[in-house]
């Protein structure tokens, strides 16, 4: 019987396997469905799909800089514990490799993309699935180009918790750069400078500052200079130009890369698992319903 696309598709919606193991399974099985869902499960490549309603929101990020080209990416797993597994680590540096190279537009095409070995992305964290025993999933990543006379600032915390990429253009002062991307570790702003900050934003702070110095007891004649004085600490909280520079305080993150002679044109920072939800049940809990499941 010949294997179709749409037995393929209707295999992986079963087991969650990747599409080249579906396909392997249906020519072994003669196009069975039902004996090629076994087939995968005595392969132990079906258990992918009992995992996908899970979360993910642990793992690593991760930055690799090569040349005027540069990737900063997260990927997940279910526990910390497997995050730190040597072949998680392997999938994660091969990720990453993959999508510096291959250039991406987006995360659907991401996995859409085939790597080198002949297996398109998808199927090639599928299968990791299968062997390690947590869903994993690639959540997110960015690409950043430079010219030679230009710096990358790549910065890891905490083994990948944290991970951030700063480019700062007119100069090849790639420390300087690093440490402007600590500190945005650090400090976690939103924007480069006030600039970026959107008028409807700012005109929110305003208002509500207007009504805390009312509220105060302010006279009116002064509420409007109090609140300017104010805005500007606002921007210092997540402009990171403004910001005191962590390893000097005496001066700003600005007036620090000014003196280098360039100019902070982006950064990008990512943490583990931001604004996903978390598990909650601890590692006991977890062992215990495993075993009553058994």
């Amino acid at each position: 019987m010949a294997v179709t696309a749409q037995m393929v598709k209707e295999l992986r919606e079963k087991t969650g396997a990747g599409m080249m193991d579906c396909k392997k399974a249906l020519d072994q099985t003669g196009g069975n469905i039902d004996e090629a869902i076994d087939f995968l499960r005595e392969k132990g490549l079906a258990s992918a799909a009992k995992k996908g309603d899970r979360i993910a929101a642990e793992g690593v990020t991760a930055v690799i800089a090569q040349g005027n080209e540069a990737v900063i990416y997260e990927v997940n797993a279910e526990t910390d514990f497997v995050a730190k597994n040597e072949m998680f680590q392997e999938l994660v540096k091969e990720l990453g490799e993959h999508l510096l190279a291959t250039k991406p537009a987006d995360v659907e095409e991401a996995l859409a993309s085939e790597m080198s070995n002949g297996s398109n992305v998808q199927d090639y964290i599928s299968n990791a699935v299968a062997k390690i025993g947590e869903k994993i999933t690639l959540r997110r990543f960015e690409l950043m180009t430079k010219t030679d006379a230009d710096a990358f600032g790549p910065y890891l915390h905490m083994g990948g918790r944290i991970s951030v990429l700063t480019l700062v253009e007119g100069t090849t002062d790639e420390s300087a750069a690093k440490d402007v991307a600590m500190h945005i570790a650090a400090m976690n702003p939103k924007y480069i400078s006030r600039e970026d900050v959107a008028a409807d934003e700012v005109e929110r702070e305003r208002k509500v500052l207007t009504e805390q110095a009312l509220n105060e007891g302010k006279p009116e004649k002064i509420v409007a200079k109090m609140v300017e004085g104010r805005l500007g600490k606002f921007f210092e909280e997540i402009c990171v130009l403004e910001q005191p520079f962590v390893k000097d305080g005496d001066q700003t993150v600005g007036k620090f890369v000014e003196a280098t002679g360039g100019t902070l044109k982006a950064f990008v920072r990512y943490e583990v698992g931001e604004g996903l939800e978390k598990r909650e049940e601890n590692f006991a809990d977890e062992v215990m319903s495993q075993v009553k499941g058994n």
